[in-house]
């Protein structure tokens, strides 16, 4: 009976975990938008001509301002424009290192055709020797934090359990690491129950080596 108990809590738990993970993101990124609107003009602001307030506005009108900036950057003059704009931002000293560093995070987590972002999952010895954690490549190490070490070394970012959104930057041997042949949202589904939940793809390969072994 208190094996059962566990188990019903337990996948209660993996149910709602991820729900409240997600609603509570959505609900920073509605509220965040919202908020954008009150730069506008009162009288330019939705709530002016609509019969009452509709909660999320803000984020359907910057996805479609997002959308408009994308497609008007497509064409000749909209390249010019942006790197114009890239130009006098990288003339202000405090916005420079921000704009840089925002600029990098987002080609390296969403930029296409590349083989940078999280591509890869890896299993590495952490914290320590014979204790091994689930990770992602994140790219290769580049400047300086290369050519310190005196071996190929990779960016691999390690998530937290069971919120993947935090985790540790490590940079690592390239020999160090253990590369694996699940998928990165296979590898997300293991990090956020704990290793409680395993895909079927990792469980059909193993039952497969089993086999193989005996």
């Amino acid at each position: 009976m208190k094996k059962g108990l566990k188990g019903y809590f337990l996948t209660g738990l993996l149910i709602v975990v991820p729900l409240y993970i997600t609603f509570y993101v959505l609900r920073l990124i509605v509220n965040a938008m919202d908020k954008v609107l009150l730069y506008l003009p009162e009288q330019y602001r939705p709530d002016a001509f609509l019969p009452f307030h509709i909660p999320g506005i803000g984020l359907a009108i910057t996805i479609v301002v997002i959308f408009i900036i994308g497609l008007l950057a497509q064409n000749f003059f909209g390249r010019k424009l942006v790197a114009i704009g890239e130009y006098f931002m990288a003339k202000i000293p405090v916005l420079r290192a921000v704009y840089k560093g925002s600029k990098q995070f987002v080609d390296t987590f969403f930029v296409q055709d590349s083989d940078e972002g999280f591509s890869t999952v890896i299993m590495l010895e952490y914290p320590r020797k014979g204790i091994y954690g689930l990770g992602f490549v994140t790219g290769k190490a580049k400047g300086e934090l290369q050519s310190r070490t005196g071996v190929t070394t990779i960016n691999v970012f390690i998530p937290t359990t069971p919120n993947p959104t935090s985790g540790f930057y490590l940079i690592v041997p390239e020999q160090d690491v253990i590369v694996l042949d699940m998928t990165v949202e296979d590898a997300f589904k293991v990090i956020m129950t704990g290793g409680m939940v395993v895909p079927d793809e990792v469980k059909k390969k193993e039952l497969k080596d089993d086999s193989s072994n005996s």
